[in-house]
């Protein structure tokens, strides 16, 4: 069967099909595209038809590997064209999908970074209390380490999302799935404060659906957070390591050393999988060994 359209045309339709039908995040979507933007440089270029071989599969993974791409990011680009041709194949447009006999590379399971208890709170109280901004940055941090919030997910946090008098907040993450997510009383203090003393300073009348606002009215984005979020861990010492990731790390670390179980780590975090969950387990393990220590007549 002869592939229908140009290598562009079928890349378009898939991202449409990832977009629209699978309700794939945006930030999903546009690694797919940039993936495949540079799978079809390799493949002749826009006009170029769909490759069908194996070996041309192959031969575009080596050249990352030539190119000194990390073995992580080379697994990435190989699932995001062994899904491109899955959908090919599910359309009919292929009767063959090249990839279909690709081993995925081995790779080893890094451990996740994460702060300890005296540098998560001296990040905590790195923002000023005292000015609009530093109210807003306040209530963040203490959001995403009460609760293990994606940035993404952070940003998108809407007045409406929120339950102060429960200590809930509902949260949509990848695939628009929606989970409940209780909240510290920190956390909420922090939130009250700048939803009575920052956010209406750093709206000045204008009106915005979203929790955490700019000076320009419009929400947070990542981008914003990744800067202030270095500021801040700048100001209290806090160098290296310091993301948005490590404070989701941070969260599930110390639930983990207080004594949560993975399930439950699992479902705060929004994880489909307790696989993804698993790469916590080197806590789990240390909390095992202080169980054993403590408890067994033999230990």
């Amino acid at each position: 069967m002869t592939p229908s359209g140009s290598l562009a045309v079928q890349v378009r339709l898939f991202l449409d099909f990832c977009r629209m039908e699978k309700g794939l995040a945006e930030n999903s979507v546009t690694s797919y595209a940039r993936d495949l933007e540079r799978y079809t440089a390799f493949s002749g270029g826009l006009d170029s038809s769909v490759p069908e071989t194996p070996g041309h599969v192959q031969a575009y993974i080596d050249s990352l590997y030539a190119a000194d791409m990390a073995g992580r990011s080379v697994a990435r680009h190989l699932t995001t064209i062994r899904n491109f041709y899955r959908h090919l194949q599910r359309e009919r447009v292929m009767e063959h999908n090249p990839t279909e006999l690709m081993g995925a590379p081995k790779l080893g399971q890094p451990l996740p970074h994460y702060l300890n208890g005296g540098d998560m709170e001296r990040l905590l109280e790195a923002p000023p209390a005292g000015t609009p901004n530093g109210l807003r940055d306040r209530a963040m941090l203490q959001l995403v380490y009460a609760s293990g919030l994606r940035v993404t997910e952070l940003c998108a946090v809407e007045l409406n999302d929120l339950n102060l008098t429960l200590g809930y907040l509902r949260v949509t993450g990848k695939g628009n799935k929606q989970r409940l997510v209780p909240m510290g009383q920190p956390a909420i203090t922090a939130i009250e404060a700048f939803l009575a003393g920052g956010r209406p300073a750093i709206l000045k009348g204008r009106a915005s659906r979203y929790l955490f606002v700019t000076s320009r009215g419009s929400k947070m984005t990542r981008q914003a957070f990744w800067k202030l979020l270095a500021a801040h861990g700048k100001s209290c010492g806090l160098f290296h390591h310091l993301s948005p990731h490590v404070l989701r790390h941070t969260f599930a670390t110390h639930l983990l050393e207080g004594g949560a179980d993975l399930r439950s780590v699992q479902t705060m975090l929004g994880h489909a999988s307790i696989g993804t969950t698993q790469i916590y387990t080197h806590v789990a393990r240390g909390r095992l060994r202080a169980v054993v220590d403590k408890h067994h007549p033999r230990a």
